[in-house]
């Protein structure tokens, strides 16, 4: 990725700024929010990443947008894009952010697969079990992957757990595959 060196360090400027100011949880969550937004729109990235709109525009559509609900910690990242013309880079800078504040705060980033959505009640218990197995709280991150048939794959940093039912018809296989292979007496 082109823009991850610069987005990293802004982000680090602005987790810097957050915590001087007492403000990195409140920024973190502002972040959240202005990347899911604009994951959640394709209006707002081809915007973002046009070259025909000026920078300008650009910090007016997003003041418009999250005006009233951000910290003025972001109105400031705004301001600098602009001046900087590089409003493309906020995608990039709001997901380096959760991840060095992860970093920051000692949360680990928990990768959970499944072939449906998580529910909150589910998204819950193995919060808890994450904690209750590393010691360490950490945040989700689902992956829908209908292909796993069932269950779920976790990983949480280097480690992988999985029970899925695709995973389980293989191994199914191969034992069966394994016990054709006997010879016979």
């Amino acid at each position: 990725m082109k823009a991850s060196r610069p987005a990293l360090r802004y982000a680090k400027a602005i987790l810097n700024l957050a915590i001087e100011n007492s403000k990195d949880s409140l920024v973190n969550e502002n972040m959240k929010l202005i990347a899911k937004t604009i994951e959640g729109s394709e209006d707002l990235k081809r915007m973002l990443k046009s070259p025909v709109v000026k920078p300008d525009d650009k910090k007016k559509v997003l003041l418009a947008l999250f005006g009233d609900n951000v910290d003025n910690v972001i109105k400031g990242l705004f301001n600098l894009l602009e001046e900087n013309k590089r409003m493309t880079m906020l995608p990039s800078i709001a997901k380096q952010f959760s991840v060095i504040y992860d970093s920051y705060k000692g949360i680990q980033v928990a990768k959970v697969t499944t072939a449906v959505v998580l529910t909150k009640e589910l998204e819950e218990k193995i919060l808890a079990k994450i904690v209750s197995i590393t010691g360490n709280s950490a945040s989700i991150e689902n992956i829908v992957n209908p292909n796993i048939i069932g269950g779920f794959i976790l990983r949480v940093g280097d480690v992988q757990y999985d029970a899925s039912i695709s995973n389980q018809f293989n191994e199914l296989r191969r034992e069966f595959d394994s016990s054709q292979n006997i010879p016979q007496i």
